[in-house]
C-alpha cells in the first residue's frame, strides 16, 4: 500500500442530493449515478445490513459522497467534513494487518456473501480513517465512473 494506490476520498453528508447540487455548481464536479445497495457490513458489534447509498464523481480527484446513516460508521465528520481516504489494496487482510499493527482499529468491513471481505474501514487513534478496497472491484468502478 502506498500514495499511488489512493483513488478518492469520501465524505458523509446528511442530504445527498443537496451536497451534489452544491459540489457540482462550486467546483465543476459531474457525477456517475447514484448507487442503492443493501450490503452486509460487520461492526466491532456484529454484522448488520445497511442500505447504502453513496455516489462517486466522474471528475477527478475522484470524491465519494455517502448519505449518512445514524448508528454505523457513515455519520458527517465533525470538522473538515473527510469521512475517509480509499486506497485500492490487493490483500485487505495483508494491508489491514498493517494498519493494525500501526494502532489502527478495524472499524468496519464489507462482505460478499461467501463472506470475504470486499473493502474495510480502519481508525487510527488520531481519527484518520482509512477504507481499503479489493482491487477486484477496480474494473467495475472504473465503468461506473465512465457511465453516463
Amino acid at each position: 500500500m502506498n500514495g499511488i494506490e489512493q483513488f478518492h476520498i469520501g465524505i458523509v453528508v446528511d442530504d445527498l442530493e443537496t451536497a451534489l447540487e452544491e459540489l457540482g455548481s462550486l467546483f465543476g464536479y459531474q457525477w456517475c449515478p447514484v448507487f442503492a445497495v443493501e450490503i452486509p457490513v460487520v461492526l466491532p458489534a456484529g454484522e448488520i445490513k445497511v442500505d447504502l447509498r453513496f455516489v462517486y464523481s466522474k471528475t477527478e480527484p475522484r470524491v465519494e459522497v455517502i448519505q449518512a446513516m445514524p448508528g454505523t460508521p457513515w455519520v458527517p465528520a465533525a470538522d473538515s467534513g473527510i469521512h475517509h481516504a480509499g486506497y485500492w489494496s490487493d490483500d485487505i487482510a495483508v494491508d489491514g494487518g498493517r494498519l493494525e499493527t500501526s494502532g489502527y482499529a478495524e472499524e468496519a468491513r464489507g462482505i460478499l456473501p461467501d463472506g470475504a471481505t470486499i473493502w474495510a474501514y480502519y481508525r487510527s487513534p488520531r481519527g484518520l480513517r482509512i477504507e481499503l478496497v479489493s482491487r477486484q472491484l477496480q474494473a467495475g468502478l472504473e465503468q461506473y465512473w465512465a457511465s453516463d
